[in-house]
């Protein structure tokens, strides 16, 4: 494993999904897990409910890594110019879609974000992908977009954990992988390809993205820690060299 991924913050490996429906609610949240989570994914709901960018500042004043997910799809002139604009905030990672020019465009103009290109989303399945019209394997699809990903310049790939263990075998150390689609007990929503922290992190993911698991439990701060529980204590010898392991005390 090269330095940069072991350099990674064991803690920071979680990163929380707040899909809640407005900035009282996130603040709110991220208040009662405290320290148990220091990185935060924001998305389109929470961009709709107005404030987006406040929250953003305020996550970061609190000393919350922030992940901005809106997915950029549009022309490349235009996400490369919306990359730009997001380069004013203090933002770690930002997701695109889309194909080969609107990749390079948001790597040229990424500055200090990690732009991570989404591959295929964990709530498709070989159905949905046909239905669409991509008449692939899902994992031929995910390494055609994550080799893509890399030529043009992008630092990641957002990836279902049922691929990374052939991401990395193929394309090494060479991207960042970010897992969501995490569920620690078994799931029943709208993720189809999902897996569990441990086989996400054991399989290669640099960063697993966890949501309602978290702030839909009934205790929010005690789901984080657990999940960072099984990050620590479910590696092996093996695995540590991968993950160092964390003090939860």
């Amino acid at each position: 494993m090269n330095d940069a991924r072991n350099q990674i913050p064991p803690a920071e490996r979680l990163i929380m999904a707040l899909d809640v429906p407005g900035i009282d609610d996130a603040k709110s949240l991220v208040a009662d897990i405290g320290d148990a989570v220091s990185f935060y994914k924001l998305g389109l709901e929470l961009c709709m409910s107005g404030g987006y960018f406040e929250l953003v500042d305020w996550l970061s004043r609190h000393n919350k890594k922030v992940f901005v997910d809106l997915k950029f799809f549009d022309i490349p002139h235009t996400v490369g110019k919306a990359v730009q604009q997001l380069n004013r905030y203090k933002v770690r990672f930002a997701t695109v879609h889309g194909n080969d020019s609107i990749m390079r465009a948001a790597a040229e103009a990424k500055g200090d974000i990690g732009i991570l290109a989404v591959t295929a989303l964990t709530s498709l399945d070989k159905g949905d992908l046909d239905d669409l019209g991509f008449q692939c394997d899902v994992q031929e699809l995910v390494l055609s977009r994550a080799r893509r990903a890399m030529q043009h310049g992008c630092d990641g790939v957002v990836a279902s954990g049922l691929e990374v263990e052939q991401l990395r075998l193929i394309l090494g150390d060479r991207l960042i992988i970010v897992t969501p689609g995490i569920r620690p007990i078994h799931n029943a929503e709208d993720q189809k390809r999902v897996v569990t922290p441990r086989q996400a992190l054991s399989r290669g993911a640099d960063y697993i993205v966890v949501g309602r698991p978290i702030y839909g439990a009934a205790d929010p701060r005690h789901a984080a820690l657990k999940i960072l529980e099984e990050i620590n204590c479910g590696l092996d010898a093996g695995q540590a060299q991968y993950f160092p392991k964390m003090d939860l005390a």
